[in-house]
């Protein structure tokens, strides 16, 4: 028997208004795997991911966490699957960053939360921060304290929208990692990017998303194929055989040669 997946879209329409931004959408990710969610402005990568978790409403088709429809769950059911972390990286109060991070653990109580929450803040490498109020800090190290947030959680799935957005290449690298660990630890991962370089070095399979339609899935290789690359991105470009693995020499008409690292 299939093993059942944590995350599903099974013909998702969705549309905010009159605009839709969702198209037949089929969507799958399985405990272990990481997704990266690929397509350009408006492809519908955050639509995709909100519809998984309920947050926007379909029109037609499913969404399903741990194989049970989205209306058959509580809210407390949706969160001990799914954990979310969205783009807007605001945070309204200045707590501790250790006491933002424990919000991601609400099933412990006191001092197991913090601990939790402080464990998670030494993964993502800022834990002589945990005592610091978020609104003293840098938008990069609040980002990494709404990763931390996420880490503290049990969910069977991590459901991230642009968690790497506005960060340097070193923090890019370090969320990605950190994500890819937890994918390898038997967690699902969704994750929204643009940066291709990214999604062919990390991700186990690519879904890449042009006007609200999935248009290719499969793995780095397969989804990000020169067809592809050329119709949604507007990209020229090529696998190539790398020492350290297969390259994405890509260029646009007006630039030079870029390489996009595979895993």
């Amino acid at each position: 028997m299939a093993a059942v997946s944590a995350v599903a879209l099974q013909s998702a329409t969705a549309a905010f208004g009159r605009r839709p931004v969702l198209a037949s959408v089929d969507l799958t990710v399985s405990p272990g795997e990481l997704v990266a969610l690929c397509g350009p402005n408006g492809a519908g990568k955050s639509s995709a991911i909100r519809a998984a978790l309920g947050l926007l409403p379909l029109t037609g088709g499913r969404a399903l966490l741990d194989g049970c429809a989205l209306s058959d769950l509580s809210p407390g059911q949706r969160a001990a699957c799914a954990a979310y972390l969205p783009q807007e990286r605001r945070i309204a109060w200045n707590l501790p960053a250790v006491e933002v991070a424990a919000l991601g653990a609400p099933w412990l109580a006191g001092e197991a939360a913090l601990d939790r929450a402080r464990a998670a803040l030494v993964e993502v490498d800022i834990g002589h921060l945990a005592d610091r109020g978020v609104s003293e800090m840098s938008g990069g190290e609040r980002a990494r304290v709404l990763l931390a947030r996420l880490l503290t959680t049990r969910a069977r799935a991590l459901l991230a929208d642009e968690p790497v957005a506005g960060l340097d290449p070193d923090a890019q690298l370090m969320v990605l990692e950190r994500l890819a660990r937890r994918a390898q630890a038997g967690q699902a991962v969704l994750v929204s990017l643009h940066d291709l370089t990214l999604a062919a070095r990390f991700a186990d399979r690519v879904v890449v998303l042009d006007q609200g339609r999935v248009v290719a899935d499969g793995s780095p290789l397969e989804a990000l194929r020169p067809a592809i690359l050329r119709t949604v991105f507007g990209l020229s470009a090529v696998w190539l055989d790398g020492p350290d693995g297969p390259l994405l020499a890509a260029s646009r008409a007006a630039t030079g040669p870029a390489s996009l690292q595979g895993r």
